[in-house]
């Protein structure tokens, strides 16, 4: 039991962190590092830490990032940061455009992916126009987050809650769609009041604007783009059905890439390995910690005071899942807490209350959310995000988002 918890705590260290000086390995080698230590240490054998995975999420997470590859690869991120320039020419229209699109882009794909590769073309917006940059990469940042929280396929701790709960696509999206859509408008409200000012004396429109083509406008990239949102809608359309979530994500994946024609090794480079390292790692260490029975101990103590079914007990559990998601991140919290949901009745609302709020969570600090992460450091060599630049922000939407979603999931899972 003390190999386990010195190893989790290890862990957790490395992977809480960006980088540590005396060991910057960074979060995917601090998971491959753990989960290498439990075997190494005899917490889990080694057919047990191959039992520890979650297979089904480790192929949805791949099916949607080799999807957003092609999807980025016929241009259809490009068009949708142009569409969101037509909503307006100042800045303060087009800040609200991009929280829509961002957000809605994020319920479908990984909010991580879109993150990555919006990030570029907002940093070039901003220089060309001049307009300021904080508020765009923080409401990029913070609206896909948000948006992710609708669906099962939005982001890494759903996918979990997917392979994890048996709560259907349709059911999960009718639990927190409504939740999410609110958490959006709250933050376009937020956006407007802390940064309409300054976007208001910013100029209308910089050189290049509204010349800028959209991207590979030819016609075989055209019928390409066509054809992966195509694909795409097909496997939304199988996620509705009840298809396996991990599968309908490779089937279609697979179907572009036969249709696209072309070698395979650029796209598949362009797969975040490192984030499925990393998952995979989580799985083995939380896999280890549980095996000492110790979070079976934690919950039976815990139980009884986070009751969903009243109003006190759902205030515990709002905070315990934000705390908890902001310690020892939104993606552990979820592999910790989902075996024990049964015991705080009315499971089916707690899987979706788990997987909103363990999200909006990560809206709270820079850390809080890989996405968050992945806007700062792609920006980072045109601006520099600082942490309590963003927590001015991601504070007050985080408690604002949480007042009024959580009880909207509730009221749609009643």
């Amino acid at each position: 039991m003390s190999a386990a918890w010195v190893i989790f705590a290890l862990t957790y260290v490395l992977i809480a962190s960006r980088r540590l000086r005396w060991l910057p390995v960074g979060r995917p080698g601090g998971a491959f590092l753990g989960a290498v230590a439990m075997v190494a240490a005899g917490v889990l054998s080694p057919e047990a830490s191959y039992a520890a995975l979650d297979h089904d999420t480790l192929a949805l997470l791949l099916g949607m990032m080799l999807l957003s590859v092609y999807l980025e690869r016929a241009g259809v991120f490009e068009v949708a940061g142009q569409a969101a320039l037509r909503l307006g020419r100042r800045p303060l229209p087009m800040l609200l455009g991009l929280v829509w699109v961002s957000g809605g882009m994020s319920a479908l794909l990984v909010n991580d992916t879109v993150c990555l590769f919006l990030t570029p073309w907002v940093v070039s917006l901003c220089r060309r126009t001049g307009w300021p940059m904080g508020p765009f990469l923080i409401g990029l940042a913070t609206s896909a987050n948000l948006g992710s929280a609708a669906t099962l396929v939005g982001n890494p701790q759903n996918m979990l809650i997917g392979s994890m709960s048996g709560v259907s696509f349709g059911r999960f999206l009718a639990g927190a769609g409504l939740a999410a859509g609110a958490g959006l408008l709250v933050n376009c409200a937020l956006l407007w009041a802390f940064y309409g000012r300054q976007l208001q004396a910013a100029p209308a429109e910089g050189a290049g604007v509204a010349e800028e083509p959209e991207a590979e406008a030819s016609p075989l990239v055209g019928w390409r783009r066509w054809w992966t949102l195509a694909a795409l809608a097909g496997v939304v359309a199988a996620f509705f059905a009840g298809a396996h979530l991990g599968y309908a994500a490779l089937c279609g994946a697979a179907a572009v890439m036969v249709v696209d024609g072309r070698d395979a090794q650029e796209a598949l480079r362009r797969v975040d390995w490192s984030l499925l390292l990393f998952f995979a790692g989580l799985f083995v260490v939380v896999g280890g910690l549980e095996s000492t029975g110790v979070v079976e101990v934690a919950w039976e103590a815990l139980a009884p005071h986070i009751q969903l079914g009243e109003a006190g007990g759902l205030a515990w559990f709002v905070g315990a899942m934000v705390a908890g998601s902001n310690v020892v991140s939104n993606v552990p919290m979820v592999l910790l807490t989902g075996p024990h949901l049964a015991e705080l009745g009315e499971a089916e609302l707690g899987w979706v209350l788990l997987g909103f709020v363990t999200t909006v969570a990560g809206n709270l600090t820079l850390v809080g959310s890989v996405a968050n992460l992945i806007v700062a450091e792609g920006a980072r060599a045109r601006y520099a995000l600082g942490f309590w630049e963003y927590a001015r922000f991601g504070v007050v939407s985080t408690l604002l988002t949480l007042a009024v979603g959580v009880p909207l999931v509730v009221w749609a899972m009643g």
